[in-house]
């Protein structure tokens, strides 16, 4: 009789259409050590069946690489809402590898690929913009919105948020309804972190 093999959580949700792609900065890439940015990304498969492809990333190059992979290589590319940042930085800038490189150069290795996605940074950045910077960035990358957090980590990590953030997305993607309810439902979590959407 043939066994039945239970499928990996990664294979239970390959019809899904929705998906997140996470980009991880760390100190080398040659490191493989699971993250806890990883571990609440299984959790999101496992209980809300929301899939995720998961890179890290050590420098500008890598970084570029990996999403151009995205855009130009991947068939599920219009499926990912979300393009999920965990990369420090200040509030209009990414470090990568002790380099900062502002959102406007960001935008600019970017130009017209983001069409409809969200930019979402965890809270290892701060992200304060002001209406030109964020204006500007949206203009160039074609991005729909860049929401992230406007306080510092402070050890409040903004995975959990995430995670509800990025659940309200799959049951609706209208991007001020997600927001309001997010609001609703962690009004305290919100505040504390400060949470915010440029659109």
């Amino acid at each position: 009789m043939l066994k039945k093999r239970q499928l990996l959580p990664e294979e239970q949700f390959i019809n899904t259409d929705y998906f997140i792609f996470c980009l991880e900065a760390v100190q080398d890439i040659e490191e493989n050590e699971v993250t806890e940015t990883q571990e609440k990304l299984e959790q999101l498969t496992m209980k809300y069946g929301i899939a995720s492809i998961y890179k890290t990333c050590d420098t500008i190059e890598g970084l570029e690489v990996s999403l151009n992979t995205l855009v130009l290589d991947d068939h599920n590319f219009q499926n990912y809402e979300i393009i999920y940042l965990v990369i420090t930085g200040e509030a209009n800038s990414i470090c990568l590898n002790d380099y900062y490189y502002s959102l406007q150069e960001i935008a600019e290795v970017f130009e017209g690929k983001l069409n409809d996605k969200i930019l979402h940074f965890s809270n290892a950045k701060v992200l304060d913009l002001d209406e030109e910077e964020a204006q500007c960035f949206l203009d160039i990358t074609g991005a729909k919105g860049i929401s992230g957090y406007g306080n510092e980590f402070n050890g409040i990590s903004s995975l959990n948020l995430d995670k509800v953030f990025f659940n309200l997305f799959k049951e609706d993607n209208n991007m001020l309804d997600v927001v309001e309810e997010l609001y609703q439902k962690h009004y305290k979590l919100c505040r504390l972190l400060d949470f915010r959407l440029y659109y």
